[in-house]
């Protein structure tokens, strides 16, 4: 079942019972510095068309959608700050927190989750790696993605290695058939395209995520029955995941653009839609640790 709150996140998690969910994953904005826009075209063949296609047909283009949204933030923690603390409230006793950034705020945010969750509640630093889009001559070109890993209590938390998909031996001559024939386990860098331009899985959401990604981690940890929230749903991803492995899963995400996306995306599974709004009253407020 998925369940979609459109409205403040923030807001949405004051909602939500102490110790309610197994497992929340996130993709906040990045804080680029930029607007994030997505195009969506329309390719046709054209006799006139300004594009060469397989077989040396033409092709003409249209531009039937954008999607954006402003990705700055004048002070970017103490954005997140209040939602990781809500976070940290709403996981079960056993529950576990993905952090999804890029190189930009990465190492202030671990460090303020380090002091929200403790030290020992850090797990893994998940490096994902791709190779696709422009290069720059004027540094290495950044290619990949930091996911934080944080278990609430550091003993006791699911990890379902066996629930992975598997890799292929980089020198297979070196193993048994038996080990080739099985593949090896993921590391804490994960090899894996970003979501097609052209491909079936594409929403038009300007910052999606591969569903091959959320997949692993829904099957690695988590467990069927579990309750999953992502509070910065944008296109989905996440939940579509969750659902398709037999998870309850409750998005949230403030944007019009975002819940359409999502209805699109889900029009024929069983979902329900919610406002984000308080019960009346003061909002609760999270006790923040200094940082």
């Amino acid at each position: 079942m998925i369940t979609i709150h459109h409205g403040d996140n923030l807001q949405a998690l004051a909602q939500f019972g102490d110790a309610t969910f197994d497992f929340i994953y996130i993709d906040p904005p990045f804080n680029t510095g930029r607007t994030q826009r997505r195009d969506r075209l329309r390719t046709r063949r054209s006799l006139d068309g300004t594009r060469a296609g397989f077989g040396g047909h033409s092709y003409a283009t249209e531009l039937v959608g954008t999607s954006s949204f402003s990705d700055s933030f004048d002070d970017y923690l103490a954005f997140l700050a209040p939602r990781l603390a809500e976070a940290k409230r709403v996981l079960s006793a056993t529950g576990g927190l993905m952090v999804h950034l890029d190189c930009r705020e990465v190492h202030y945010v671990k460090v303020m989750l380090d002091s929200i969750f403790g030290r020992a509640s850090f797990k893994n630093e998940i490096v994902w790696a791709y190779d696709y889009g422009a290069r720059t001559t004027k540094r290495w070109s950044p290619k990949h993605d930091t996911i934080l890993w944080y278990a609430k209590d550091p003993d006791r938390y699911t990890f379902r290695a066996d629930e992975s998909d598997r890799l292929p031996y980089m020198a297979p001559g070196l193993v048994t058939p038996e080990k080739r024939r099985r593949g090896k386990l993921p590391t804490d860098t994960w090899w894996h395209t970003i979501v097609s331009p052209t491909g079936r899985e594409k929403t038009g959401y300007p910052t999606q995520k591969p569903l091959g990604i959320m997949e692993r981690i829904v099957k690695v940890h988590t467990k069927p029955g579990d309750r999953l929230l992502d509070f910065f749903a944008g296109s989905g991803s996440f939940g579509d995941a969750a659902d398709r492995h037999g998870r309850d899963v409750v998005l949230v995400d403030s944007s019009a653009e975002a819940i359409r996306v999502m209805k699109r995306r889900f029009a024929e599974r069983e979902v329900r839609f919610l406002p984000a709004r308080g019960r009346g009253g003061p909002r609760r407020r999270s006790a923040l640790p200094d940082y």
